[in-house]
């Protein structure tokens, strides 16, 4: 899991600043603006730093020290009314600063930290407070993964683990609090689908347990730093399984008998967000967070349906080249049971992954000229989330190096793991998908943290769906199975333009949007469902993949068609990464400089 605070952006924009072809960053000369230079840098690191008590979490995924034993604020309408003022201060803090006096990579910062402001204060509106829980990004899921020792949180000293037991207690009195906005989005008419609280109810009963060394939050004990004395090994075990049994398990347990007893009979049938209150200008609003365009429901609706089309005949061609005797629903029947397409074995598909890795690695060069100072490693989703999480994730590498980034691939149903999958998930999820767009844009030197850790779905998802489209330039490819686990991955992405629409702007149900998926792709059914239920919580996300691997698309096409002979892809490559994750219309601004710099 990525945590993202909004993103300003080192852009190449007005100077053409980071054209270079390394991530070390070029420092302005000094102007007769550097005092408004100043003022804007100091402006995104005190919102920054400030905003660490709205979010201390994220310090300790970046690894800014004093914030591991705090949670967070608690949901209530006092912490929100605190939000926004430190939005609005910020705002009209900004707004002080002359933006006639600001060139190059500030004034593009300033423009951004004025839109990411406004985004902010236009969303508050609307009230996604009354709806915390779900089985995607919910924090009973967050911070089980946080507490199992295998994420960012530290536990390599006494304190260490102490702060976590302090941080626990945020936990609890932020689920209560949960309790509470949830029994007011009952009486509002705001409250999740029932299909989501079905796949809740169960991971929050898989963290209440009779025998704590069963727990997932256990996993610290078993590697306790060997520096500690014997005695204090024993009393912090002792602290910590108390903390387990008296305030872990109860919080889990507070809110299972919550959805169960109370909130699972209010849960509603419908399931998109027109559908609730203001539901139709909230879905709007979505739609521009996630894609930074001003799109319509309709006109991706649409595009959707164009590309989904596409891709279908494409995959005929595919079943024609292995000369399969049958329809395409037959193609794809044989392509989700045949046995020769998947592994009985987890370790089998964890090493087949790390094996592709090794050999997309090796093809790199040819249209990269930056890399990652990070590696990444491939790993099994853990057991305790996987029945519900993506087919696979990526999360990035620790900034001080001491973690690599990690590929995840879940084992849950190897029948949703595919083969012929395996090049071009691994291409976007990892190299030189989401962990190069990452890496590279934490590993550029001099940029805040404002700028470092956050970022734009719309951009790393359209960069790594852009990757994926690589494959055959870099050499992949080349079986024509792998070919159409290419053609898949991308048919997932068209048609989630459909879906996502579909069900938040057209009334779709759930069970319409799992039969345009079974009907126009050979996806497990499970997965299917595992899938639109992701778009039912986290609406509008689904948009970007699609939308940003056009637009960065168009935008090679541009170049090219400019520049003719004197297109270098290894360089636009580093014009589209060096300056970190940006809004499509930046992105576009960016490059068409650069593109007219090359004439």
């Amino acid at each position: 899991m990525k945590l993202k605070l909004p993103l300003t952006l080192l852009s190449a924009g007005f100077m053409l600043l980071g054209c270079q072809t390394t991530t070390q960053v070029s420092k302005p000369s000094p102007t007769a603006s550097s005092n408004k230079s100043s003022q804007v840098t100091h402006l995104v690191n005190d919102y920054t730093q400030e905003g660490f008590k709205f979010n201390p979490i994220y310090a300790t995924f970046i690894g800014v020290p004093g914030y591991d034993d705090k949670f967070g604020p608690v949901i209530s309408e006092e912490n929100r009314a605190i939000s926004r003022a430190y939005e609005t201060k910020y705002l009209e803090r900004a707004k002080q600063i002359d933006p006639t006096q600001l060139t190059g990579q500030d004034k593009l910062t300033y423009q951004i930290f004025i839109r990411d402001r406004e985004m902010s204060l236009e969303g508050d509106r609307f009230p996604s407070y009354m709806a915390p829980i779900n089985q995607m990004y919910g924090v009973h899921n967050f911070f089980a993964q946080l507490g199992s020792g295998q994420s960012a949180q530290p536990f390599k000293t006494e304190q260490n683990y102490r702060d976590f037991i302090k941080r626990s207690k945020g936990f609890s009195d932020w689920m209560d609090s949960a309790i509470v906005a949830m029994r007011q989005g009952i009486s509002s008419g705001v409250v999740q689908p029932k299909p989501i609280v079905a796949k809740v109810i169960p991971q929050l009963q898989a963290h209440i347990v009779d025998d704590i060394s069963q727990s997932v939050f256990y996993g610290p004990l078993k590697k306790l730093p060997e520096s500690l004395s014997v005695e204090t090994k024993q009393q912090l075990t002792a602290d910590f399984e108390q903390n387990i049994r008296d305030v872990i398990i109860p919080a889990y347990q507070r809110m299972h008998d919550f959805i169960v007893n109370e909130y699972q009979s209010a849960a509603r049938d419908s399931v998109g967000l027109s559908e609730l209150p203001d539901g139709q200008a909230w879905y709007q609003y979505m739609i521009k967070t996630h894609t930074t365009l001003d799109l319509t429901a309709e006109e991706i609706h649409q595009y959707g349906r164009q590309e989904v089309a596409r891709i279908l005949s494409e995959m005929k061609k595919v079943k024609q080249r292995v000369e399969f005797n049958g329809n395409l629903a037959e193609f794809f029947e044989f392509l989700r049971t045949d046995d020769q397409f998947y592994f009985d074995e987890e370790q089998d598909l964890i090493d087949a992954y790390t094996n592709v890795k090794k050999k997309i690695d090796a093809t790199l060069p040819k249209l990269f000229e930056v890399f990652p100072k990070a590696d990444y490693e491939v790993r099994a989703v853990p057991k305790y989330r996987a029945a519900s999480a993506a087919g696979a994730s990526y999360e990035g590498p620790a900034p001080d190096g001491s973690r690599p980034g990690i590929f995840y691939i879940n084992t849950h149903n190897l029948k949703s793991q595919p083969k012929f999958l395996m090049e071009t998930l691994s291409i976007h999820e990892a190299a030189p998908g989401h962990h190069f767009q990452i890496a590279i844009q934490q590993e550029v030197e001099g940029l805040p943290n404002y700028r470092k850790f956050g970022g734009y779905t719309v951009f790393s998802e359209g960069w790594a769906l852009y990757a994926e489209s690589l494959g055959k330039e870099l050499g992949l490819f080349t079986d024509p199975y792998m070919w159409y686990g290419r053609l898949v991955d991308e048919q997932l992405r068209a048609m989630r333009l459909v879906i996502d629409t579909g069900l938040h702007s057209k009334g779709w149900t759930r069970e319409q949007a799992i039969k345009f998926m079974l009907d126009n792709s050979s996806m497990a059914r499970s997965d299917v469902e595992a899938e639109v239920e992701r778009y039912i919580v986290i609406p509008g996300q689904a948009l970007a993949y699609k939308i940003g691997q056009r637009k960065i698309r168009q935008l090679r096409e541009y170049g090219e068609n400019l520049l003719g002979e004197k297109f270098d892809i290894k360089k636009f490559h580093t014009q589209v990464l060096i300056d970190g994750s940006l809004p499509m219309p930046v992105l576009e601004e960016k490059l068409k400089i650069w593109f007219e710099s090359q004439i």
